[in-house]
């Protein structure tokens, strides 16, 4: 197996175990009988996990290495996962998530340098269709997870039986992995650069990314609660919102690279932020479950290729290791995806799911007023378009 297909099977691996437990996140609420001002409360402690482990994911990554970052960091976030599925109280709910948070801040930053390591030598774009694997991933999670409560397994056993499944398989692949280059790895761990303040070009690109994040883990906390409460579906339909758009997610960042290499960044970064506005109106303004349905396909596909575009702007920056850019970026994507579903807890407390899911329109809208920030690294890094078509699977 190449070493492109490895890496895209390891971004695969990661979130299944995860996106078992987003189909389940109603049926905890509704046990633990949590309004959805506690419910965001609860759904706080992933980004509290993820600031506490800020400081150090990005030193201990540069210091063993981002293969050895995936190894660890997997056995470290499968073992963890499952534990909000076992809470009792609001209390334990948040301290769990915080540590499923911190697993996940250096396991997702390790993969994503390592792509980018991978996608230098290999000499073609591979970033986008390695999150698109990443989104087959969520999608297939989800499913198993949709699956699994139709079946009616209770959803502590439901995630830890799809972690144990994973984890030898996750340990395989990511063994397989090149070990790191020592004079690249010095490289990488030389001097302060992750200290310094990004600049503002690189703060420009994690805003644009910070609204895609944003809306991508709103819909994964939020699309079950939402069908469950405004369309009253049940069984393995409340989970299927999530399964199409991260189905349609995938679909995009598979043709994200083609898009790319026809169209310049900017352009196909503008295609994708207006099928976002698009999608979250239509999700908004949804009188039956087929139309919501839609609005989430459209929705999924808009915010589909704005990460992988904005790893490859960061890591061409010359302010910094390109491990660096990508670390800072990765850290404030993954805050994106999980700082957005506690605020729309906190509105939908006092208004509704509807008006909260509506707070997702303004960063979506900021988000495409900034494509134009990807044009010089898109133009830097963009290789021959027979690269690309080479390059597919």
């Amino acid at each position: 197996m190449s070493l492109q297909r490895l890496v895209m099977a390891v971004f695969f691996l990661q979130p299944v175990a995860f996106g078992c437990w987003l189909p389940r996140i109603p049926e905890i609420q509704a046990r633990l009988g949590l309004g959805p001002a506690d419910l965001a409360l609860a759904l706080l402690g992933m980004p509290v996990g993820i600031l506490l482990t800020l400081p150090f994911a990005g030193r201990l990554v540069a210091r063993i290495g981002s293969r050895s970052a995936i190894l660890y960091g997997y056995v470290v976030f499968l073992a963890l996962v499952a534990l909000p599925a076992f809470a009792d109280s609001l209390p334990m709910l948040f301290a769990a998530l915080a540590l499923v948070g911190a697993a996940m801040t250096t396991l997702e930053l390790g993969l994503n340098v390592e792509a980018d390591q991978i996608e230098k030598t290999g000499g073609g774009m591979i970033m986008s269709r390695c999150h698109g694997f990443w989104s087959l991933g969520v999608m297939a999670g989800s499913l198993i997870g949709a699956i699994l409560l139709a079946l009616e397994m209770p959803p502590q056993w439901a995630i830890l039986a799809t972690a144990i499944v994973v984890l030898p398989l996750a340990l395989l692949s990511s063994r397989a992995l090149p070990a790191p280059n020592p004079a690249e790895h010095g490289a990488t761990e030389s001097g302060d650069a992750g200290l310094r303040l990004p600049s503002k070009a690189l703060l420009a690109v994690c805003l644009f990314t910070f609204g895609i994040t944003m809306t991508e883990g709103a819909i994964a906390d939020w699309s079950a609660v939402y069908l469950k409460g405004s369309f009253e579906t049940s069984g393995m339909v409340t989970g299927i919102g999530y399964t199409v758009f991260a189905g349609m997610v995938a679909g995009g960042r598979f043709v994200g690279d083609t898009m790319k290499s026809r169209y310049g960044a900017v352009t196909t970064a503008r295609i994708c932020g207006t099928a976002a506005l698009f999608g979250i109106t239509v999700v908004l303004l949804a009188p039956n479950t087929a139309i919501v349905m839609a609005g989430f396909a459209a929705l999924g596909f808009g915010v589909s290729s704005g990460f992988p575009l904005a790893v490859t702007a960061s890591a061409a920056m010359p302010d910094r290791p390109p491990a660096a850019s990508v670390a800072i970026l990765s850290f404030i994507a993954l805050l994106g995806f999980l700082v957005g579903p506690p605020i729309i807890g906190f509105v939908a407390e006092y208004w509704s799911l509807r008006v909260g899911l509506a707070m997702l329109v303004p960063p979506l809208v900021l988000s495409l007023l900034l494509t134009r920030v990807l044009a010089p690294a898109s133009d830097a890094r963009q290789p021959p378009p027979h690269v690309v078509v080479g390059e597919i699977l």
